[in-house]
């Protein structure tokens, strides 16, 4: 993603050791809403990660996550999803329902990251 009009920030920021990613939404590489509720969450979370490389991040640095799903029953499937991409340490997580996302998404997803020593 480019600074444009519609996009006038950065997908993620590096500040010292710590990376903060903006929203990453359940949509496909053309902005498409990705329809299933697994496939919803996969999508965020790989944009999610795909911004975090962009500042040199790794999954494995994630701190914490802000879910925003516009269907609160989405938290099980999450937290399945949470179990099988995070180890025993996971990050802190808050999950919040909202009205709307851009684009038709379902899910949206920010993350802080700490890329410092463990």
């Amino acid at each position: 993603m480019t600074d444009t009009a519609d996009h006038p920030y950065s997908p993620a920021k590096r500040v010292g050791n710590h990376i903060y990613v903006s929203g990453a939404l359940s949509v496909d590489r053309d902005y498409q809403p990705v329809a299933s509720r697994r496939e919803a969450l996969d999508a965020a979370l790989e944009r999610m990660t795909e911004r975090l490389a962009t500042a040199g991040g790794e999954l494995r640095h994630v701190v914490k996550l802000t879910y925003f799903v516009t269907d609160l029953t989405l938290r099980e499937e999450a937290n399945q999803q949470f179990h099988n991409h995070f180890s025993e340490a996971r990050p802190a997580r808050t999950f919040l329902e909202v009205s709307r996302l851009p684009y038709g998404s379902t899910v949206e997803i920010d993350a802080i990251a700490y890329v410092g020593e463990d």
